[in-house]
């Protein structure tokens, strides 16, 4: 049976994606799949970098504002929508192309991951994960997964939490989810990076941008309901700035610690795409940057 094809565009936050995935859609007659965990939610413009309404009209664009921020959205859901809506594309004769950060949410629907539960979202389960202690997490990773437990480095509190995550998230073991495979699709990730300085000063500047653009107002109607949201609220640009809504800090401090864990995240990301998903990585800065791309895309849909 003839796979469909579909591209992913993976990378750190601010690194160029959203524009990328439209220039290679209108280049290669596709659409985009957002690939943001945030983004599916209305009225979260300025804090997920959502591209504009302008932009949304160039190419079409699936799986954004789709939901509203007061229900839940799993990696069951993104894993589901985008398999039929990759389907769904290539029956038009179009490519699909996927654009999106949250890694586990790419790598599920690359591996195929049997998600036998709906889960919470991989956001907000993570940030509950973090809040315990190494010891706390290493006990429960024996109590779900004692064979992973017996391998893992026990210092290492991501892999830790990236293994219970797995498990909560789609009710087997890692190494199982690790086997599995998608034999319906047939993928190419594309990974964007640059070196270190380069991507942090990108993402200082993007929040710069996003105070310029509102960033503040929009994280006010958040807080106003955020009993109501309990996934949402988790994000990176909202959080910081619930604080200084609470009066823990003020302004400034709330901007630096967006940029600072922004800076981190980007950093989570980059390790997580390079130990868990088979990347083709192009340097952003590199002379050669389309070509390079262009030539990995050809070879891919001839």
């Amino acid at each position: 049976m003839k796979k469909n094809k579909a591209i992913i565009i993976l990378g750190p936050t601010a690194i160029g994606k959203s524009s990328l995935g439209i220039k290679l859609a209108q280049k290669y007659n596709g659409e985009i799949i957002s690939g943001d965990s945030m983004q599916v939610y209305r009225n979260l413009d300025i804090g997920t970098a959502k591209v504009t309404i302008d932009e949304q009209q160039l190419v079409k664009h699936h799986l954004i504002d789709i939901t509203d921020v007061t229900k839940r959205y799993t990696v069951k859901d993104f894993q589901e929508q985008s398999e039929k809506l990759i389907e769904q594309i290539n029956s038009s004769g179009k490519i699909p192309i996927i654009v999106g950060g949250t890694g586990f949410y790419l790598n599920a629907l690359v591996q195929g991951m049997n998600l036998g539960g709906e889960g919470e979202s991989s956001q907000e389960l993570r940030f509950k994960l973090e809040q315990y202690s190494l010891e706390w997490l290493m006990n429960k990773l024996k109590e779900v997964d004692p064979e992973t437990a017996k391998t893992i480095d026990s210092n290492n509190k991501r892999r830790i939490i990236r293994a219970i995550e797995v498990f909560e998230q789609t009710g087997n073991k890692i190494s199982d989810q690790e086997d599995s495979i998608n034999d319906k699709n047939e993928f190419l990730i594309v990974g964007l990076t640059d070196n270190r300085e380069s991507i942090y000063e990108r993402i200082n500047n993007r929040v710069e941008d996003m105070f310029s653009e509102g960033l503040e107002e929009e994280a006010r109607q958040l807080y106003e309901i955020k009993e109501t949201v309990p996934q949402a609220k988790t994000g990176i640009g909202y959080k910081e700035l619930f604080g200084y809504f609470d009066g823990e800090y003020d302004l400034t401090e709330a901007k630096r610690l967006i940029q600072r864990n922004t800076r981190h995240f980007a950093k989570r990301q980059l390790t997580y795409f390079r130990n868990q998903m088979k990347v083709n990585w192009v340097e952003i800065s590199d002379d050669k940057f389309s070509q390079n791309i262009e030539e990995i895309i050809n070879k891919f849909i001839k």
